[in-house]
């Protein structure tokens, strides 16, 4: 196992270089599969699509077995250089324990998701401490934004730290506190760290900084789901939480933020919120794994690239 203290980085995009689209979870459609190679070809890049991205097996694509060798026939290719997840929806829990980790201590690849690839991130994490991008899917249903545009092509390009700035009108504005926190930045969807919680892949958060987002989930539920990290023990010694878009969750008393900032509040640590990464119009992409330095006093999360510097 790689040492903790020095997470296992991919090397930086150049173009030219090859990489995969693949679906470890929901299904897709390949005219938005298109748009997202069109745009990684737009940046010098050779694109290939898993042998099984456009399969469809009842809630996921593709069966359990197929969508498992598309992603370990990538990570055994020297020719791959990122693996690229078309979206996220559900399904990349039932395939993570497969995972070759061996292929990716031996030749490391940049890997990128979210949403429902968290459970792919915290794999990754436990099996080969490998710093991921937790970022857009490329299923575009439309052109991304430029911000969502820039901050993808510097992650992928640029070993470089990125830095993301709280925006005043994202609702999860309301549960930041103040102070400055240091840590390992991990995390991603709430609804699939919860969904960890006793498996082998839930998180050592001691001392990190926890990244949560999620999309169309209820208060109550939201609730349950962070009561059930700090019952299962892993909030207990975070160095702060880094909030996202809590994106087209239902209107209510007490609202998600509400709800929100009454369970992290009494954590005692740092928390900064409307942080745009996650389901909304504009998706900043971050390292998974990496130092980072949240100041919630600023509004600032920085983190250290995933990337190694060639």
């Amino acid at each position: 196992m790689p040492d903790d203290s020095l997470p296992l980085k991919p090397a930086p995009l150049n173009p030219g270089d090859q990489v995969v689209l693949i679906s470890p979870a929901g299904p897709v459609a390949p005219e938005h599969v298109e748009r997202g190679a069109a745009l990684l070809r737009e940046w010098g890049l050779s694109v290939t699509i898993g042998a099984h991205a456009y399969d469809r097996d009842g809630l996921v694509a593709g069966t359990d077995n197929d969508r498992l060798a598309d992603l370990n026939t990538a990570l055994a290719d020297p020719a791959i250089r990122a693996v690229l997840c078309t979206r996220g929806g559900y399904g990349s829990q039932r395939i993570v324990g497969g995972i070759d980790t061996a292929l990716v201590r031996r030749d490391p690849k940049i890997v990128l998701g979210f949403s429902d690839i968290t459970a792919l991130h915290l794999a990754l994490w436990r099996g080969a401490r490998l710093a991921t991008l937790h970022g857009p899917a490329l299923s575009l249903r439309t052109e991304p934004d430029p911000v969502t545009r820039a901050a993808l092509r510097a992650a992928l390009f640029d070993p470089t730290p990125v830095r993301v700035v709280a925006e005043p009108a994202e609702p999860t504005t309301a549960v930041t506190t103040s102070g400055c926190a240091r840590g390992r930045l991990l995390g991603g969807n709430l609804a699939m760290l919860a969904a960890t919680a006793g498996t082998p892949d839930a998180p050592d958060l001691a001392g990190a900084v926890l990244l949560l987002e999620d999309i169309a989930e209820p208060a109550y539920k939201v609730d349950r789901m962070v009561l059930q990290l700090e019952r299962a023990g892993l909030l207990t010694d975070l160095a702060g939480v880094a909030v996202g878009q809590f994106t087209d969750c239902p209107a209510g008393h007490p609202s998600v933020p509400e709800v929100l900032a009454d369970r992290l509040h009494r954590l005692g640590v740092p928390v900064l919120g409307g942080l745009p990464i996650g389901h909304g119009a504009v998706r900043v992409t971050v390292p998974l794994g990496t130092r980072a330095v949240l100041d919630a006093d600023a509004g600032t999360l920085t983190v250290d690239p995933a990337l190694r510097r060639p």
